[in-house]
Parts: C-alpha cells; structure tokens; sequence
C-alpha cells in the first residue's frame, strides 16, 4: 500500500496579491510528486498515540455494548432466510411509524448484508459489520408492473428478500404473488421501503429508478436494525425470525 503526498507551488498567494487588478490572471500550476511506503517499518508516534487513546476506548466500548441475544445464528440463503427476513420486516416495523401509513412491501439484498448475526449476545459492533454503509431507508411509489419486475428479478437472482409478500418459483419464473395476503394487480401501485442505495439501481436494480414517487423516511438502515433489536431486548424477546413460508419453489 502507498500514499501519495502532492505538494503544490503556492499560485494562490500571487492570485490574491493580484485579485484588485483589472488584467485577467490564468493560474499554471506546478506539482511534484512524492510516493512515501506506508508498512511495518513505520512506527507510531507516541504524542498521537496518547492524544488517540481516549476516543479509541470510547469507540470500543461503544461497539462492545451489548443489545440483544439470539438463541440461533441469522444467516444469509437463497430467497428466505433468517437473516433477510428479519431485515425487511424490522424496515417495516421502523418505517411505517415515521411514513405515517402502512407501508406494502420491504426489500433488501443478500449483497447489502455483510455478516450473519451471531449466536448469543449480539452488540453494536456485530450491527456495524451487519450494515457498515451509510444507507438511508426511503419508500418508493411503484406501479404494478414493476412490482412484478421486482418479484421476476427475485425469482433469477435469488437473494433479494421481500417482506410483506409470498410467491411460488416455477421453472424459473415468480407466479402466484400476493402482497399482504392479496394477488398482485398490475393496475395498482404499491409502495416500497428499501435502502437509497437499491432504490438508485444498486445490485442491477434499475428497475426501480422507474419509481413514481420517491421519499425519503429520515432513518439510516443500520440506526434501524439497532432499534428493532434494542426494542425486542426491552420487551424481553431474542431476536429471531421465521422461515419458509414466503417463497414456494416448485420444480
């Protein structure tokens, strides 16, 4: 690994000795490079290193507290999992309070999940590396034809949870769609929580940038899933998450 330094000659001292004369001023800069090693043979410097200490112990005691139990692992798999589930439905339970309505339909990707949530106590560092992205959760107004986009692009690629919904995969293609119990109709429109970084056409989602109405709900995913948690904990619940009976594959 290298880091490179640019060091400048300093134009902008003749520019401001020059900004009350009528001649216009065209700046030529002139750098130099300089590429230093950074590696092992680089010590610390100790003055920082004191100056450092105090907000590094306040980061790792932040990141050590601990704000829920889960009696199994939650993990990533293809259409369902523990993991995703309870990924979209708490985008759900954190939303809809700040929406002000009911919201149809949650979704992530397996790619924006980084880690599994562990067996037993789990902390605020275990929620960082789960969501070390500054995404934000906003709800798209989407017409029912991309709805049913959504659920095809589902179907292929296999890691894109949906909350609120259940479906059949036959032969590669999504049928049988419900949303809140309900068939999908493609005359209608439906609203979606999801991250700002997959309602932008993230993970080949370009097929929401087709959105109606996007709005913004004024709450970072990561600030989201720390709530649910932290919510479960003082009501006394794990945190868990039921499987199996949203996505119906067929041969």
């Amino acid at each position: 690994m290298r880091v490179q330094f640019t060091k400048a000659i300093p134009a902008l001292l003749l520019a401001l000795s020059l900004a009350g004369c009528q001649r216009a001023w065209h700046a030529s800069p002139s750098l130099s490079t300089t590429d230093v090693p950074v590696d092992t043979t680089i010590t610390a410097d100790p003055k920082l290193e004191v100056q450092i200490a105090p907000y590094r112990q306040q980061v790792t005691d932040r990141m050590s507290e601990v704000v829920g139990t889960a009696p199994a692992a939650l993990n990533k798999g293809n259409y369902e999992s523990a993991l995703g589930n309870f990924v979209v439905d708490l985008q759900l339970a954190q939303s809809e309070p700040l929406y002000g309505q009911p919201i149809d339909l949650s979704l992530t990707t397996n790619g924006g999940l980084r880690v599994p949530l562990p067996q037993g106590e789990i902390t605020t560092g275990n929620i960082f590396e789960l969501m070390p992205f500054e995404n934000e959760l906003v709800v798209l107004t989407l017409k029912g034809e991309t709805v049913k986009q959504l659920f095809d692009y589902a179907t292929t690629r296999k890691d894109a949870p949906i909350g609120n919904a259940t479906y059949t995969v036959q032969q590669g293609k999504a049928s049988n769609i419900r949303i809140k119990g309900k068939p999908l109709q493609l005359d209608k429109t439906y609203t979606l929580v999801t991250s700002n970084y997959l309602a932008s056409g993230g993970d080949d989602l370009k097929l929401l940038k087709d959105a109606v109405k996007y709005e913004n709900v004024g709450l970072l995913l990561r600030d989201a899933i720390l709530n649910q948690i932290r919510q479960l904990t003082a009501a006394g619940k794990p945190v868990t998450a039921k499987t199996g009976d949203r996505v119906t594959i067929l041969p």
